[in-house]
């Protein structure tokens, strides 16, 4: 039935509704001419805005992950939702075709349960390329520990993956997960165990014993087995360290981590049925409690002294006797210590300090060294009138003296060739000798 012959009739726009049984402002568009009758208004899709820049970022990155990207679109402005945007994403076919991707790969799969707090995975995650500023080398560390049960996971950055640096990003861990499980789990690390033989070691075994906890170790070739904390590497890597700017500092970038470990709590789960989260499955999982202190594992790094005696170490500096510009020093800290110690490279212990909160960005002086780099300063100040560079100065006597020598001897040449045989001298020599009479003998008068 035609709304626009009843309205032609007389019939008010609410009877023509309820006849029709449509919304009153739906027939008030229809007779508005605003609506056409079987066509529904398209809304205005919000992702056109941002698709230039999408396509941009894939271009640059084609393996980008979209919930990384997603993160940086939000940011923009877009109030889309990620179902949302990835429909968008294949309907505008915005990322590019790669054929190494496309081949596909089939294999079983088995579920391992994983009771709650039964068991932490760790593994140590190598970032390329880092930032020059960090002074690492190629690679930047990674320490990743995962709730298996849960999936809840943090990490730690680090500055290498030596045995120190391992029990301090252990303990950041764990207190970062609200405690520790009974068991962690490792892949056959040098510093927790013999890669021949699977052995814990027993410096690690002090740690696990300090900690109360075993240690598993995955068999040789079966990485699968921590498949909970792989995930979360994969994670950490695609939403996160792709995005790393240059001139962020390592302290920025553990904030960046931190705050990506946690909004991923919000990932949805299902368990017997029933929804929940991963914040939700943490939060009911039985974790043991901490030591009050971390293991006391010895840290030893090398710095370089700064033109203002300073040695940053942790995100914060420490000053140190002047003189030592340039210089490379060693600085020492035992986990749970509120001391750092600085040594030269002959071992003798020039500073001691009170430990800043790690990132803190602080200078610690001693009111020493303060003095000494003063009176050090100020000495090599000098209250002498700085030298004029438009003087006339010509080359003095002895600077000419030494040009006349020098011109002297090139023109002479070297001294090989001033030697020269002259077999005159040798013929007037041979004609002395011949005119001379021979001596004669003494008699013997006796």
């Amino acid at each position: 039935m035609d709304a626009h012959a009843l309205r032609r009739q007389g019939w008010t726009i609410s009877a023509i509704a309820r006849h029709l049984g449509r919304d009153r402002k739906t027939i008030r568009a229809y007779l508005n001419g605003e609506q056409e009758a079987g066509q529904r208004r398209q809304p205005r899709d919000g992702f056109l805005p941002y698709l230039d820049y999408c396509r941009q970022r894939l271009a640059d990155d084609p393996h980008l992950w979209a919930s990384a990207l997603f993160d940086e679109v939000v940011e923009l402005g877009y109030e889309g939702g990620y179902s949302t945007f990835t429909r968008a994403l294949r309907r505008y076919d915005v990322r590019p075709h790669c054929d190494p991707c496309q081949a596909t790969r089939g294999r079983d799969v088995a579920i391992i349960a994983h009771p709650p707090g039964e068991e932490i995975q760790f593994d140590w995650l190598e970032l390329p390329d880092p930032p020059g500023e960090w002074g690492v080398g190629a690679h930047a560390h990674l320490l990743v520990g995962a709730l298996a049960h849960s999936g809840r996971w943090r990490a730690v950055l680090a500055e290498s993956e030596d045995f120190p640096h391992l029990v301090q990003g252990l303990d950041q861990v764990v207190r970062r997960l609200g405690g520790t499980a009974r068991r962690w789990r490792f892949d056959r690390m040098s510093t927790v165990c013999y890669p021949s033989s699977g052995q814990v070691t027993a410096a690690f075994a002090g740690v696990a014993k300090y900690y109360g906890v075993g240690v598993d170790v995955c068999p040789s070739r079966r990485g699968n087995r921590e498949g909970v904390v792989e995930k979360a590497n994969h994670s950490a890597a695609q939403r996160w360290w792709r995005t790393v700017p240059d001139q962020l500092s390592v302290e920025q970038a553990q904030s960046g981590v931190d705050k990506l470990s946690v909004r991923m709590d919000a990932r949805r789960r299902t368990v017997d049925g029933a929804r929940t989260t991963v914040a939700e499955l943490a939060a009911a999982e039985p974790l043991l409690r901490l030591p009050v202190l971390p293991f006391p594992a010895q840290l030893s790094v090398e710095r370089t002294v700064t033109a203002q005696s300073l040695v940053p170490f942790e995100g914060n500096f420490y000053s140190v006797p002047p003189g030592l510009p340039g210089a490379r020093v060693t600085v020492t800290h035992r986990l749970g210590e509120d001391f750092v110690s600085i040594a030269t490279a002959g071992r003798a212990v020039i500073a001691r300090h009170r430990r800043a909160m790690r990132g803190a960005g602080q200078i610690v002086r001693d009111a020493g060294h303060v003095i000494a780099l003063e009176r050090s300063v100020l000495a090599s100040f000098s209250d002498r009138a700085p030298c004029k560079p438009k003087v006339r100065r010509p080359p003095t006597e002895a600077a000419l003296a030494e040009a006349e020598r020098l011109r002297a001897g090139q023109a002479t040449g070297s001294s090989a060739e001033r030697v020269v045989i002259d077999l005159s001298h040798y013929a007037a020599v041979a004609e002395r000798l011949r005119h001379v009479p021979p001596p004669q003998k003494e008699e013997n008068t006796e």
